[in-house]
């Protein structure tokens, strides 16, 4: 069995057990439903999810059966997201039948507007008209033009019209596609983001010849912060955290929060010496912030990070170059944490 299979199979054990001690302490009974929202809490891949549960305990200290089968059908039924998808499907379906109905009275307008001009040709066609007649003919000639003119100016307003209602469709779906790859709480990439965009790096890498980095960070002692002072105090951590990557990492950094106090930063075109030094400056820099806590005041003193570099080899995969890093950041926490790795031979057998 591979690698990457135990890494999938510990990191499911620990979700569990996550999410069962969870429900000891949080949740009414150890239901079906409860553990598939819990085990969605602790994933860390439903942001929204994530934000209602920590409202909710925050608020009442625990979730009742009522909230259990809210979060469910909120966020994990599919029957939601089969409505939300129906409604969307009708707003298109309906913009789509009014721009038909604009075409058609369109092309209604402009066959009117031919078959009278085929008219006035017909009668030019049989020789000089009478006085009489050719102030006929311009007369219906103005008066089909201000016709159309005025169906013209309809048309362009109903146009008008739907081009707004479809921008405004097509702004919610952007925000709900951003919502869908972002986590909420921190404000970076969530985990569907980081490994759809860590999968991208490494090809434009490989296709330009150019070298790629990865750094996987993860919070020193950060469960120790939420028991003495509650969840809020430790999502203000996991802010601070990612505060301190968007000022550190560079312009090019793609940067993820994909569970728990897990982070990553994608370093596209960053060598081992440029990817070292960013690890460096993101760890001093956490670890030169004070935490406060905002409603006392009171300092709760520094934070560190444990970080793990792992640099680009041909023939890695994503599942690859993810698990050196995760190694690199598990070493930099067995040598007394408050430092970085990296994945070179003489920095690991430093720590073997």
């Amino acid at each position: 069995m591979s690698q990457e299979t135990y890494s999938d199979r510990d990191r499911s054990f620990a979700l569990a057990k996550r999410s069962h001690d969870l429900i000891r302490d949080y949740g009414p009974s150890a239901t079906p439903r409860a553990y598939a929202v819990w085990y969605a809490y602790v994933s860390g891949e439903l942001p929204l999810l994530a934000d209602a549960v920590k409202r909710l305990t925050s608020q009442n200290g625990c979730l009742t059966e009522g909230d259990i089968d809210d979060l469910h059908e909120t966020y994990l039924d599919g029957r939601r997201l089969a409505s939300t998808t129906d409604d969307v499907s009708r707003v298109v379906l309906s913009e789509i039948a009014a721009v038909t109905e604009i075409l058609d009275l369109s092309l209604g307008s402009t066959a009117q507007y031919s078959e009278s001009l085929r008219g006035v040709a017909q009668d030019l066609s049989q020789g000089v008209p009478s006085r009489a007649r050719f102030g006929e003919i311009v007369a219906t000639l103005a008066a089909t033009t201000r016709e159309v003119a005025a169906n013209n100016r309809i048309l362009e307003a109903r146009m008008r019209e739907t081009r707004s209602e479809i921008e405004t469709l097509r702004e919610k779906l952007e925000a709900t596609r951003r919502e869908s790859l972002t986590d909420a709480l921190t404000g970076l990439a969530n985990r569907k983001h980081f490994e759809e965009t860590l999968k991208a790096s490494m090809e434009t890498a490989r296709a330009r010849s150019t070298p790629m980095s990865l750094i996987i960070l993860d919070i020193d002692f950060f469960k120790r912060f939420n028991d003495l002072y509650g969840h809020l105090t430790g999502d203000q951590v996991l802010r601070l955290v990612a505060i301190v990557m968007r000022e550190n990492a560079g312009k090019q950094a793609q940067l993820a929060r994909f569970g728990g106090e897990e982070f990553g930063i994608i370093l596209p075109g960053a060598d081992r010496a440029v990817a070292k030094q960013v690890a460096e400056t993101v760890r001093a820099s956490v670890m030169g912030r004070e935490l406060v806590k905002r409603s006392t005041g009171e300092s709760l003193g520094k934070v560190t990070i444990s970080l793990g570099v792992a640099v680009l080899r041909p023939g890695d995969t994503p599942a690859s170059l993810m698990e050196r890093a995760d190694l690199c950041m598990f070493a930099a926490k067995r040598a007394g944490r408050n430092r970085f790795l990296d994945d070179a031979a003489e920095s690991l057998s430093q720590v073997a």
